[in-house]
């Protein structure tokens, strides 16, 4: 079953080449979406997929690459988007 899921991650997440690395891991896992930085320092992706890689991706963005440190994950359902690819929305 394809979802999809919004979240904000939070922490040291910005200037860390995290989103370079979210495109890599959601490209690993076909996960389709979006990742941009928010104003407030978070990160903020979209990420559609079958339900069993958006949950590995979700467990990858707990830790997310060595350089940047998470500390929390708000994560909400939304509507499928369509999405036929991952883009980082600069």
């Amino acid at each position: 079953m394809i979802i999809c899921r919004e979240i904000r991650v939070k922490g040291r997440v910005q200037g860390v080449n995290f989103r370079n690395h979210t495109k890599q891991e959601a490209d690993r896992l076909g996960i389709k979406g979006t990742v941009r930085n928010c104003e407030d320092g978070t990160v903020l992706i979209c990420a559609q997929g079958e339900e069993k890689y958006v949950d590995e991706f979700l467990k990858w963005c707990c830790k997310g690459p060595s350089s940047c440190t998470v500390v929390g994950l708000d994560v909400g359902e939304t509507e499928n988007r369509g999405y036929t690819d991952f883009r980082i929305i600069r």
